[in-house]
């Protein structure tokens, strides 16, 4: 690991450019949140001396996952007692709320050096314990979890194909899988059935409106 990926340094990082807040749907959990998406973009390339880095997901809560958490902070059986992996957890939003509502264990998994930092602040924010992964898991078998979430990974086709192949793998191999659906363009149309739909308040710089109906699927 380079100096600049530090977790010191990037935690550093986050504090400076991201302030304390409350998603909307899900106000009993804090996170640190950036305010502009392009000013933070712009701070991270500058900060690694890199372009065409990925847009900093971590630092805002996506419908995906407010409706997600909001589902389970709601439904606390679904993770109560049992092992829990947040998939592309972004800032651990869903990781959290899984920790709240009594799963045994946590793990939050992004590829993103700065999302595992900021679930690390976000989590003692939240005086919860979340274990952080950065692997590829999709390279795997799902056999260490008894419930994946997985909040907004529709958005890109060849990472939604990707995963939506893994994620019917575990459900077929009879882990709970539950997705954050806000409409994406590559989400699934078969093989799932929807629990839930939440109205979620969303920003214009990010979305392109300002509310995004949002379902919760269960992977069949």
């Amino acid at each position: 690991m380079t100096a600049i990926h530090a977790p010191q340094v990037l935690a550093d990082f986050i504090r400076a450019h991201t302030a304390i807040g409350a998603p909307t749907l899900v106000p009993e959990i804090r996170l640190q949140l950036a305010g502009e998406a392009t000013v933070l973009w712009e701070a991270t390339e500058a900060s690694l001396h890199e372009s065409g880095l990925p847009p900093p997901y971590w630092a805002f809560a996506w419908p995906g996952g407010q409706a997600l958490a909001r589902h389970v902070l709601d439904h606390p059986e679904i993770v109560r007692g049992r092992r829990v992996l947040d998939f592309a957890a972004g800032g651990g939003l869903i990781a959290i709320a899984a920790a709240e509502a009594g799963a045994a264990r946590i793990t939050a998994a992004d590829i993103d050096p700065f999302a595992a930092a900021a679930i690390g602040l976000n989590a003692a924010l939240n005086e919860v314990t979340v274990a952080v992964t950065s692997a590829d898991l999709l390279s795997d078998a799902a056999t260490a979890w008894d419930v994946i979430l997985a909040g907004d990974v529709c958005y890109e086709r060849p990472m939604a194909e990707r995963v939506i192949a893994w994620l019917r793998a575990a459900a077929a191999g009879g882990t709970l899988v539950l997705i954050g659906e806000p409409g994406r363009a590559y989400a699934p149309r078969d093989g799932i059935e929807e629990l839930a739909r939440y109205s979620v308040p969303t920003v214009l710089a990010l979305e392109d409106r300002e509310i995004r109906e949002t379902r919760v699927l269960r992977m069949l």
